[in-house]
């Protein structure tokens, strides 16, 4: 037990009976809140009144974990006066009330003793022929033995108080504050499954925009490019099927321009399909595929790959347009001259990391690709980071799980 751990223990107890009288007052005036919910008036001032009592009972919880070295992650208040009254927490508050009236003001009270008691009672020794009806240990002190005597037992015991007895009154306190504030296990497994629920719904609608955007890019393509190539291949064969029998040379231009045609057909083909599943990752492989990116970007490019082992083919397909739109911004964007792409596998994770030597500053609202990664990962549950100040460098990182 040291010096400053008896201090911080009693500055844990005594602003209690501040925070205990004020709970005191709170007790009639949210109950009467409560009462005029019958006029009306109550549907706007219980909601208020309760926050209020939330965001007491979240500062004492927060004190009682500093207290004991517990970490206390924060509770949010409801809001709405229906979302207020079926809120746990508003409940384990109200609990907590009447309580901390009794525990607050008691415990302040032993706690003010105990630091008051020893200076009080050496003083009272040293000058009680001078105090009227001075007594020590309860009593009169009417001579210097007795004085001496009675006031270094008194001593002894608030001495006692302070050193054993403060400590231990504070870390019951902050247990009980605890015991009282904090969710139960089994609620708060029912708050991560909730929070669980809405992240899996907010990746869902990302994923289910992505998919949206990559068909309607797909379709744009088909429309823009293969269609178009065809229908004008179409036209060249009626064109030379009218002209057979008058003009020859015509014909033959004609069916040039068709195999041209058919072959530029045949190449947007291949990319469309490039891009829904590269035909290089089935070839080489996700660690070949990646070097080859680095090899054709414009910006000299080191790519490291460790050993991955078997990932799953919708992982390999995220990790390699990861690493290709991230290349395609430092091409485009990061006016750099060294870039980097590191791929490893650590337990069920594939994590990539893409950074540059360039200028930094990615703001993803001006459509610099980052939306699109952090899309196509969060559809695989994976996570992105992003670290880009002004003045460089930038590093992109992504974890994939590629888990059974």
């Amino acid at each position: 037990m040291t010096l400053r751990k008896v201090v911080r223990d009693a500055g844990f107890l005594l602003p209690g009976l501040a925070t205990g009288l004020a709970a005191l007052v709170a007790i009639p005036l949210i109950l009467a809140s409560g009462l005029l919910v019958v006029i009306g008036v109550g549907v706007i001032l219980l909601p208020g009144a309760l926050t209020v009592l939330h965001r007491f009972a979240e500062w004492q919880r927060r004190r009682a974990g500093r207290q004991l070295g517990v970490p206390t992650p924060r509770i949010p208040s409801a809001t709405g006066f229906v979302a207020v009254l079926r809120a746990s927490a508003t409940w384990r508050d109200l609990r907590w009330l009447p309580v901390h009236v009794l525990t607050g003001v008691i415990g302040a009270l032993i706690g003010l003793v105990a630091v008051v008691g020893p200076p009080a009672t050496v003083v009272t020794m040293l000058i009680w022929p001078v105090l009227p009806n001075a007594s020590l240990l309860g009593i009169r002190a009417t001579s210097w033995p007795l004085a001496v005597s009675t006031g270094a037992v008194q001593l002894a015991l608030v001495f006692s108080l302070l050193w054993w007895g403060v400590p231990a009154l504070a870390r019951w306190q902050a247990k009980l504050a605890l015991s009282l504030l904090s969710p139960s296990a089994a609620q708060l497994k029912a708050a991560e499954l909730a929070e669980r629920v809405d992240e899996l719904a907010e990746t869902r609608a990302g994923a289910l925009e992505a998919h949206g955007a990559e068909l309607r890019r797909i379709e744009r393509d088909l429309h823009d490019g293969t269609q178009a190539q065809l229908v004008a291949l179409a036209i060249r064969l009626g064109i030379a099927e009218k002209a057979a029998h008058h003009d020859p040379e015509m014909v033959i231009r004609m069916l040039q321009e068709a195999r041209d045609g058919a072959e530029e057909a045949m190449t947007g083909l291949r990319n469309v399909v490039r891009t829904l599943y590269p035909p290089i990752l089935a070839d080489r492989g996700l660690a070949g595929a990646a070097s080859a990116l680095g090899a054709r970007c414009a910006v000299p490019t080191s790519v490291t790959v460790e050993e991955l082992g078997e990932v799953p083919a919708a992982v390999e397909a995220a990790a390699y347009f990861v690493v290709a739109e991230a290349l395609n911004n430092v091409t485009k964007h990061a006016a750099a001259t060294h870039a980097f792409a590191v791929l490893d596998r650590v337990g069920d994770e594939l994590r990539i990391e893409v950074g540059d030597d360039g200028v930094g500053g990615i703001d993803e609202s001006k459509g610099t690709g980052v939306a699109g990664i952090r899309h196509r990962v969060a559809a695989l549950d994976g996570w992105v980071s992003v670290v880009s100040p002004v003045g460089g460098p930038t590093g992109i990182q992504v974890v994939l799980p590629c888990g059974s």
